[in-house]
């Protein structure tokens, strides 16, 4: 991230449009911030007439008026800090609604491409720690900002009205301990960036061990205490530089008391000098003391605030940084949705001479979002996943794809839903390039079961309505019923209303694939694409699934990675992948009969599923 005064403002424009959003409740906020900063300049005043014509006098009644209206002061600022205090976490708090919803939203939009990049523990940071930093500095620093500015304004014309002499001399040291303070604050503005990244870091480190395939993973290897020196040695590396942070923050402090002290004593000294001289009443020396105190009260906030406001302005920064980030895949300009046929039948799937590689770290820079990085590419530039592919899977019918690991079988699902976009050619669906299409569009007309099925820490109603919200009831069961679970799911005590857990973790693995399942049942979808969708599925519930697939897949276009000879053989067409490229095509009984690539791994893969290797043609 570039640094500098430059960034710095061009940082400020870009937060002017959160403020004015708010610029009446500001309005309001910066008018009590004057009225507060006046008081503080009213009350020296109020002690100098108490001394002077209430107490030198005997004036009694006077002095007890001044004293009624210094009570009245004290009253009126506290309603002051009051109001002052809602109308600050009012714009604060709506501060950090609408940044946490727009960095979501557009975390949401971003392609697959960027969540294989970027840390967990980052996003995470962006939308607590950077939006509660920069929620500070609309609305604390702000105020502050204001209050202090304001209050050394009425102060100093105060001092200078009571004794121009102690005036200046109260502000002529002042220059002093300035270029401390800077160099100072851009100390604390390097450490608290290093604090903001190792933040990041070890809360990334957390967010991947307290999931349950981390902690699984961690006990099954054995590394426990490993694990503990690791983040033990990242949370130290964290303290240290905290620690570091606090010190240069208290040396600010430290400067400004000295200085203080030091001021103070030098007016008293003149000012002892000229009441005995009889040219300052005691009074006014009695009051310039008060304001001296709320003088370098003052001008030690500033300069606090301009630590807090380089600090908060690398919030911003960070938070800018991740909405900058441009989706790769994005709809085009006047995108139209997927038509869908008066019969409502289902679209059919084209690739056209397709060439595509997945996005290297050159490609899609993340900054500070990706903590390791690597200079070279993850894989040779010249690499092509999927090579001048071209294809054509059926409307309404059933496509197998097979081939080795690594031919490129999941990367031709992720372009079909466009969860990554081609370098060449075109994918088409229902005669539309995917490209042209609104992407909620072609969301809605395609489902998908993974191999590893994600469930959401919520209820098992709620994971099902996730595909389609406005399902009802009835047909929650006959979804359940359908993928074999609604026995499983009835048996529950609390039924649809059982909380999955993390992840699912509360069910097997058998069980989640049958929820993944019922939820692509539930959504109805056109287009289908299973990606080993029944594989930690028994032989026998396998079968019942394989059955109730095939009555809610008629009529569906279906696109299915499979490893299991049942689901291959049922498939209108098998495409044979091999690196990137499409080999062979044909019927389970076609492809057998050609010899090729599909019999060899028929004879590796399948034949033992059959129970028997039949004669292949050579």
């Amino acid at each position: 991230m570039t640094k500098g005064p430059d960034v710095r403002w061009r940082t400020v424009r870009r937060i002017l449009p959160y403020v004015v959003k708010y610029r009446g409740m500001l309005s309001l906020l910066l008018l009590l911030t004057v009225l507060e900063a006046a008081i503080v300049a009213a009350g020296p005043l109020i002690l100098k007439a108490i001394v002077d014509n209430g107490i030198l006098p005997g004036r009694t009644s006077v002095v007890g008026w001044l004293c009624l209206a210094v009570v009245g002061l004290a009253l009126l600022d506290a309603a002051i800090t009051y109001g002052g205090g809602w109308l600050s976490g009012r714009v604060g708090e709506g501060l950090v609604y609408d940044l946490r919803t727009q960095v979501f939203t557009h975390v949401q939009q971003q392609s697959v491409a960027f969540f294989t990049r970027a840390e967990t523990g980052a996003l995470m940071s962006r939308l607590n720690t950077d939006v509660i930093g920069a929620r500070q500095a609309v609305t604390t620093l702000l105020s502050n900002a204001a209050g202090t500015t304001l209050t050394l304004v009425f102060v100093v014309g105060t001092m200078i009205y009571l004794s121009w002499q102690l005036a200046l001399i109260s502000l002529v040291l002042i220059p002093i301990f300035l270029p401390p303070v800077q160099l100072l604050a851009r100390r604390v503005q390097r450490l608290t960036r290093q604090t903001m990244q190792l933040d990041a870091e070890l809360s990334s480190m957390m967010s991947e061990r307290f999931n349950v395939s981390g902690a699984i993973l961690a006990k099954l290897f054995g590394r426990p205490e490993e694990e503990s020196r690791l983040f033990a040695a990242r949370a130290a590396r964290l303290r240290d530089v905290v620690a570091r942070t606090v010190v240069q923050s208290r040396m600010m402090g430290i400067l400004v008391s000295v200085v203080t002290a030091l001021i103070t004593a030098v007016v008293y000294g003149v000012g002892g000098v000229l009441t005995i001289e009889g040219t300052v009443q005691i009074g006014t020396l009695v009051a310039m003391a008060a304001l001296l105190a709320r003088l370098y009260g003052p001008v030690n906030e500033i300069s606090e605030i301009h630590v807090a406001a380089l600090t908060t302005a690398l919030s911003f920064e960070r938070l800018f940084e991740l909405l900058d980030l441009e989706p790769q895949v994005r709809e085009r300009p006047g995108a139209r949705v997927l038509p869908v046929p008066p019969d409502g039948s289902a679209p059919d799937v084209r690739f056209e001479e397709v060439n595509f590689r997945y996005p290297t770290a050159a490609d899609l820079p993340l900054g500070s979002l990706e903590s390791i990085t690597i200079p070279e590419p993850d894989r040779p530039v010249d690499r092509w996943t999927l090579q001048d592919l071209s294809f054509h899977a059926p409307a309404g019918k059933l496509t197998a794809l097979v081939g080795p690991s690594g031919a490129g079988k999941s990367t031709i699902t992720h372009l079909v839903q466009r969860l990554y976009d081609p370098q060449a050619g075109t994918v088409r669906l229902g005669g539309h390039d995917l490209r042209d299409l609104t992407l909620q569009s072609v969301r809605d007309a395609i489902c998908t079961v993974t191999q590893d099925a994600h469930l959401f820490h919520d209820t098992l109603r709620a994971n099902l309505l996730y595909a389609r919200s406005e399902a009802t009831e009835q047909e929650l069961i006959d979804a359940c019923v359908a993928a074999q679970i609604w026995d499983a799911v009835q048996a529950l005590p609390n039924g649809l209303d059982t909380v999955v857990g993390e992840r699912g973790y509360r069910f097997s693995g058998g069980e989640r694939q049958r929820l993944a399942l019922a939820r692509l049942l539930v959504k109805s979808a056109s287009v289908v694409v299973l990606d080993e969708a029944t594989a930690h599925l028994d032989s026998e519930s396998e079968l019942s699934i394989q059955r109730a697939l095939s009555n809610a897949l008629a009529g569906r276009t279906s696109l299915v990675i499979a490893h299991r000879l049942s689901t291959i053989r049922e498939a209108d067409q098998i495409l044979v992948i091999d690196q990137g490229r499409v080999r062979e095509q044909g019927t389970h009984d076609e492809l057998l009969l050609a010899g090729g690539l599909y019999a060899e791994l028929y004879r590796t893969q399948f034949a033992e599923q059959a129970g028997d290797v039949p004669a292949i043609a050579s």
